[in-house]
């Protein structure tokens, strides 16, 4: 079951609203003193139907929660679509496109609002377990960057993080800052990954990912780090990934896998 409102960010867009969405697992309401764990999402436009996605093809992140039951509330919120302003919600830091204009990163604010207002509404309004140790947050691309950070920064309400295709580039080759000079809580659990295609004539999004990882193992994150074979920046290949970060997350399947 999926449920969707509208939501404003009254310190990124004012009163503009933009939707945001909750999944709820199979067999909902049927245990009136179950609780479940939560993940939370970027680009929730993305997650569950085709009819919304960008691109018109979405995660299809339902269907395969459905099919296997997992007991997981999913908590996600649409991107702003206004020109380069998803890239600026999406960004910690402040970076230069590839044609020169310059984002501001706003991320902090995304996330000031994330864990200020929006997770307190979740956890007030559904079932939750809301302590950290049953909370995650994932995402791709500048979805993807923004689950590190959020990972690194906020890390007394998530414990567990999914950062699919992360948008390194922003900073070069080096490693970004905020995880450079962040001190990791020692049960961070983090799983990343890069398509083997996205790496294609590419080297400086090799080692930055490869930099990147190997600063997180040595402040002792639980890294999971995949390059996935013939993957591409695209929902259709990420979608191919929602077993692999589940499980590293510990969402197991209540239906075994075939």
């Amino acid at each position: 079951m999926i449920l969707k409102w509208d939501v404003k960010i009254p310190a990124l867009t004012g009163e503009k609203t933009r939707k945001a969405y909750v999944y709820l697992p199979v067999g909902y309401g049927k245990d009136k003193t179950a609780r479940y764990p939560v993940l939370y999402m970027f680009d929730g436009h993305n997650l569950f139907s085709d009819d919304e996605a960008t691109y018109g093809k979405c995660w299809g992140l339902a269907d395969y929660l459905d099919g296997t039951e997992t007991q997981i509330i999913v908590a996600a919120v649409e991107c702003n679509h206004e020109g380069n302003r998803r890239l600026s919600e999406y960004s910690p830091v402040n970076f230069t496109m590839p044609d020169g204009q310059k984002i501001a990163g706003r991320g902090k604010k995304y996330m000031d609002w994330l864990v200020g207002e929006f997770k307190p509404y979740i956890d007030a309004n559904f079932p939750t377990l809301p302590d950290r140790t049953s909370t995650a947050i994932g995402g791709s691309s500048m979805g993807g960057l923004m689950t590190l950070y959020a990972m690194a920064r906020y890390g007394k309400y998530f414990s567990r993080g999914a950062a699919l295709s992360p948008s390194l580039w922003v900073n070069g080759q080096s490693v970004l800052p905020f995880i450079k000079n962040c001190t990791f809580r020692r049960d961070s659990v983090i799983y990343t990954d890069y398509g083997s295609r996205e790496f294609s004539n590419s080297s400086p999004r090799r080692e930055a990912f490869a930099g990147t990882c190997a600063v997180l193992i040595e402040k002792g994150v639980n890294l999971t780090a995949r390059v996935v074979p013939g993957g591409l920046h695209c929902e259709a290949s990420w979608e191919k990934q929602i077993p692999y970060f589940m499980h590293v997350l510990g969402f197991l399947p209540r239906v075994p896998d075939d």
